[in-house]
């Protein structure tokens, strides 16, 4: 995909509070990005294990925001409109530091410059810190490029209205013992779609809807105006 015909998008996923499925979104986005683009580049910004880059080595850099110079050197990573899609699995433990960062800098207006296309999937948890980051972002990130991602492992039931009134996108459970299947470190969502062509069973289908859904995003985001 030329640079000069599309946007390139950044996809930054995040969410103030851990064990919310934010390394899954991430592992599945990257993966999908990877088969569809041919080439991604992930930034992982973790303290916990496993992370991205114990999932996907070859694809993902690990990056620091806790100093001025790491928070340059990944910004300036971010804002080249290169082709290639890029993905932060951004640990709790930074959201604050990034988003700051991000606003002081005024990200959006110079990714719009630059054709950058910001895109931040929140992982949305029923608690009032999830509550205060979501809106905190809501003042600095347009309603289109701000998505709200209800994991149904997490949330297992309606959405928290602070996040029901902008745009959402579902993930829907597994069983657990397909979430087991899934968490090993050895495990890849598109090797197990060409290893397994039946697409009758329940994981064939559940990669592919959440593969279709990041098509479907990734196309509107690089193709339209943000």
């Amino acid at each position: 995909m030329s640079p000069s015909l599309s946007r390139t998008p950044v996809y930054i996923i995040c969410s103030p509070r851990p064990f919310v499925g934010k390394t899954l979104i991430a592992r599945l986005l990257t993966e999908f990005l990877y088969l569809a683009r041919g080439s991604v580049t992930a930034f992982d910004v973790n303290v916990k294990e496993p992370s991205l880059l114990d999932y996907l080595p070859r694809l993902t850099e690990t990056a620091e925001i806790d100093h001025t110079f790491g928070k340059i050197q990944l910004m300036d990573r971010l804002i080249v409109h290169d082709g290639v899609a890029k993905v932060i699995d951004l640990g709790f433990h930074a959201f604050d530091e990034f988003f700051d960062t991000f606003a002081e800098i005024g990200f959006i207006k110079e990714a719009a410059r630059r054709q950058i296309a910001p895109i931040v999937l929140f992982l949305a948890d029923t608690d009032r810190n999830s509550a205060r980051a979501y809106g905190t972002l809501q003042d600095i990130v347009p309603p289109r490029q701000l998505i709200a991602i209800d994991n149904e492992h997490v949330l297992l039931g309606e959405m928290p209205r602070a996040f029901a009134q902008g745009r959402v996108m579902r993930i829907r459970a597994l069983p657990p013992f397909l979430k087991t299947y899934i968490d090993r470190l050895s495990f890849s969502f598109t090797g197990y779609l060409r290893s397994e062509p039946d697409a009758s069973t329940e994981l064939n289908q559940w990669i592919r809807r959440n593969y279709t859904a990041f098509r479907d995003l990734d196309q509107e985001m690089t193709q339209a105006r943000v």
